[in-house]
């Protein structure tokens, strides 16, 4: 039987956010390879959002659906409006928070609460939707699309905005990433995926670059997500080995030292 520390730990955050979970999977002894699914992209043009960040103080709430929204709005605003509240959903966007210099100190951080899941749904059932009816959320993120938080504030009797921050693109598939790939489904590892959207991506290249034979050798690697909602994408696309871990670096850690 395959000692599972000698398997590699796959990480498929983008670039700049892949190092810190990379550097605690390397302090427990496993090898970490890179293998970005998604790649995060300033947009084009910044007009929209610059206007939008403008008149912030018109929002009783400011939601952040990661912490690559809070990285593309502070690369645009020198500081943050007072009496404005932000919403987060996890452990990486109150870390981003501080990095930018933003503690509860300084606004009103609303999260889900220790022992929640860290998602939307558990974000809503902290919001006071009293203090919040009538009046404007904005929700800032990579791109558009209906979700859960804004259709029950809707309902709430809420007025949301959003504004798209960034872009999500997919990786392209080059020579270098198509040899990577290779090794990897040659190899039993362990991936650990924390987007819906990468999980897809990785489908989609696999596909590209292998065909049905690298889908399914694919499909029979371990995966470790962050989230429900990741694992059943994970289980309708096929893929046999999922692990639901939990929001924070913490727990991914504890289940890749936990047997497989």
């Amino acid at each position: 039987m395959l000692d599972i520390t000698s398997r590699p730990v796959v990480v498929t955050r983008p670039t700049a956010q892949a190092q810190p979970l990379a550097q605690q999977v390397a302090a427990i002894g496993r090898e970490v390879v890179l293998f970005p699914l998604l790649c995060i992209a300033p947009l084009s043009d910044v007009s929209a959002l610059q206007a939008v960040l403008a008149r912030l103080s018109d929002y009783a709430l400011v939601v952040f659906v990661s912490p690559n929204a809070i990285d593309a709005v502070f690369a645009q605003l020198p500081q943050w409006p007072p009496g404005v509240a932000i919403g987060i959903v996890g452990e990486g966007s109150r870390l981003a928070l501080l990095r930018h210099g933003v503690n509860d100190s300084m606004a009103r951080i609303l999260a889900p609460a220790a022992g929640q899941r860290m998602d939307s749904e558990a974000l809503f059932q902290n919001l006071d939707l009293e203090r919040l009816r009538g009046r404007r959320v904005l929700i800032v993120r990579g791109q558009a699309g209906r979700d859960f938080l804004t259709d029950m504030l809707v309902a709430a009797q809420v007025e949301v905005a959003h504004v798209t921050a960034y872009q999500r693109l997919a990786p392209r598939l080059d020579a270098a990433m198509m040899s990577q790939l290779s090794l990897l489904l040659a190899t039993e590892s362990e991936w650990v995926v924390t987007s819906s959207e990468a999980l897809r991506n990785l489908l989609q290249l696999t596909a590209e670059a292998f065909g049905a034979d690298g889908v399914v050798k694919i499909q029979r690697k371990h995966i470790l997500v962050s989230h429900q909602r990741i694992a059943e994408t994970a289980q309708s696309l096929g893929f046999f080995y999922v692990t639901t871990c939990g929001s924070g670096d913490e727990r991914l850690i504890a289940a890749l030292q936990s047997p497989a």
